[in-house]
């Protein structure tokens, strides 16, 4: 979580990079950036929680795990820190310089209000969240009043991760929302976020598009529809004013999709897309972090994993994961518990990932990801959660 001290020094996250000098903000004594432990990066470049459309990358691709090293864990930009280093820093595209965000969507599906969602969450992981998952479609205005009081939390900020679908079931097509047809829509919203939120946030524009793709003609839905879409839209709002918003590209990850001839020409460009993103979940064929985050397929050999891909498709990009859940496994029960236990051992090889954000629901898509079915999934998800690697020690001022 985000700690702002209370006397006159405040943490402008929109002021370019800032010395963390407060408690919690993924923060790190000079030791552990000096281990590498956690990475180097300093690259930069529904109001109701339970209206959630996410959880849509929930392993659509059945497939396998990937195996085998990282390839490109070194890349990602910067020095890890040195001995005498005191406190991270924060970049002007909230690329932590080390460690990385530890986030939450919470409590998703079960009608909860995103506060108490967040304070429930809180208390079951025994540790706070950077950041806060949420869900809008359409014409929603957002951040909330609920959402923006979550970011301003006097107990210790935390950063908005806002998932927006501006049109929902193709009520208007990509190409349609490129071309104009909902610029009232996204001009209002500009004028909202500009009226009651300067405070910098990650967006990203409609996650997981790739099962939305039709590349029939006319039908404009195509992968350069998404992109022009996507790439309008983030114009459309930073001409509203809207310079706060930290862009993310939301991909499933998944091999079936990321395989397909029309798979690269969704990317709407690195003007406009600060932060790469992946949605993975660990099913019955995933039984660890790599696995997770590189996945591969045999019938899909040219795909190297979204981890590896990122590496050599962007290396000057922080990655995120901005979904991931396990789900439950009946022949398995102690299975969420070992799956924990694999992220938290194999962090250190993933230094271009910078934030890690759980979908935690009772009724996902394709089961339950609650991250306390059990109590060893409990305790080491807690011990994932308060890992210093995600929220390193900071100095007392």
């Amino acid at each position: 979580m985000v700690k702002i001290g209370g006397s006159g020094l405040v943490l402008a996250l929109g002021l370019g990079c800032v010395a963390l000098a407060v408690a919690g903000l993924s923060g790190c004594r000079g030791e552990a950036c000096a281990s590498g432990a956690a990475g180097p990066g300093s690259a930069d470049g529904a109001g109701v929680v339970g209206s959630a459309t996410g959880a849509g990358g929930a392993d659509a691709d059945g497939g396998t795990g990937g195996t085998g090293g990282t390839g490109n864990a070194g890349q990602g930009g910067g020095d890890a820190g040195d001995a005498g280093r005191t406190a991270c820093e924060v970049s002007r595209t909230l690329v932590p310089s080390c460690g990385a965000w530890w986030g939450i969507a919470p409590e998703i599906f079960t009608g909860r209000r995103p506060q108490r969602a967040l304070e429930r969450a809180e208390r079951r992981m025994g540790g706070p969240a950077d950041i806060m998952h949420v869900y809008h479609r359409g014409d929603e205005l957002f951040p909330t009043a609920a959402e923006r009081a979550i970011a301003r939390d006097p107990d210790g900020r935390r950063i908005l991760l806002v998932n927006w679908k501006p049109s929902v079931d193709h009520s208007y097509t990509w190409a349609e929302i490129a071309g104009g047809a909902l610029d009232a829509r996204i001009d209002r919203l500009a004028a909202h976020i500009v009226r009651t939120f300067p405070e910098r946030f990650f967006l990203t524009v409609h996650h997981e598009p790739e099962n939305d793709v039709l590349e029939t003609p006319g039908a404009g839905m195509s992968a350069a529809d998404y992109a022009a879409m996507f790439r309008h839209v983030v114009a459309r709002l930073r001409a509203g004013g809207v310079t706060n918003a930290v862009t993310v590209m939301t991909y499933m990850g998944a091999p079936n999709w990321a395989s397909q001839p029309w798979f690269e020409r969704l990317y709407p460009g690195d003007d406009v897309v600060d932060w790469v993103a992946m949605d993975p979940y660990a099913d019955h064929r995933v039984d660890g972090f790599d696995a997770l985050v590189n996945k591969t397929r045999p019938d899909f050999p040219r795909w190297p994993g979204f981890y590896r891909w990122t590496g050599e498709r962007f290396p000057g990009k922080p990655v995120m994961v901005a979904e991931w859940g396990v789900f439950e496994r009946h022949d398995r029960p102690a299975f969420k518990e070992s799956f924990f236990a694999s992220v938290r051992a194999g962090l250190r090889d993933y230094p271009r990932i910078k934030a890690l954000v759980y979908f935690d629901s009772p009724k996902a898509p394709r089961g339950d990801t609650r991250f306390d079915t059990t109590p060893g999934a409990r305790r080491t998800f807690g011990e994932l959660a308060r890992d210093p690697r995600l929220r390193p020690a900071v100095p007392p001022r």
